[in-house]
């Protein structure tokens, strides 16, 4: 028997406002010895590659939560595979803070470190990504989502999201370019995603 979404999304919502919290504490940091030895505006000059992460990676999961709840609207049940497909979604989304970090402490680092914690940064997006996509094309192949809902807009739904992965792996590969272009390019991708489409909650 299928069970009410509305637990599983009150569940996700906690998840995801827990994880930006995380963040703003391991991202947002200014040691005193640090400002006292260089003074306050040079120690916050310095930590740029930090505040940079931040910012882009708030703006990731902001744009994770806002596509989940347009999402979870449509979902009327849930059952166990769901379920965990969503935790596994939530899984990948709990690590972007990880690694977050380690991207923006080593992108003054080598080409070698700046390309294996780039790809760590992209894998928890990326795998952020692919279970959002496998927990929509579950609900609609179990029948798991509103019994009105158009099906033209479901495949509209569909066609959105798995423009998502590809577009990641896109910005992944601007880091052999450069890192900090590669990281400019994930903001551009939530730039994308914020201008109203299919599903999104209209005003």
């Amino acid at each position: 028997m299928g069970r009410d979404a509305s637990r599983t999304e009150a569940f996700s919502d906690a998840v995801i406002a827990i994880v930006l919290t995380l963040m703003a504490v391991e991202l947002l940091q200014l040691g005193p010895e640090q400002a006292r030895e260089h003074g306050v505006a040079a120690a916050l000059a310095h930590e740029w590659p930090a505040y940079l992460a931040y910012v882009i990676t708030f703006a990731i999961v902001g744009q994770v939560w806002l596509t989940h709840h347009n999402m979870w609207r449509y979902v009327a049940r849930v059952d166990q595979l769901l379920l965990v497909f969503n935790l596994l979604l939530l899984l990948f989304v709990a690590a972007i803070p990880f690694t977050a970090s380690l991207l923006a402490q080593n992108l003054r680092g080598t080409v070698a470190d700046q390309r294996l914690t780039a790809a760590l940064y992209v894998g928890a997006v990326l795998g952020e990504a692919l279970f959002f996509n496998l927990s929509w094309w579950w609900a609609r192949r179990r029948g798991l989502l509103r019994a009105d809902l158009d099906p033209r807009l479901a495949r509209a739904v569909s066609r959105r999201f798995m423009v998502g992965p590809v577009l990641y792996v896109v910005a992944f590969s601007l880091v052999f370019i450069n890192p900090v272009l590669s990281l400019c390019a994930y903001l551009l991708l939530v730039g994308v995603y914020l201008v109203p489409g299919p599903g999104d909650v209209r005003a």
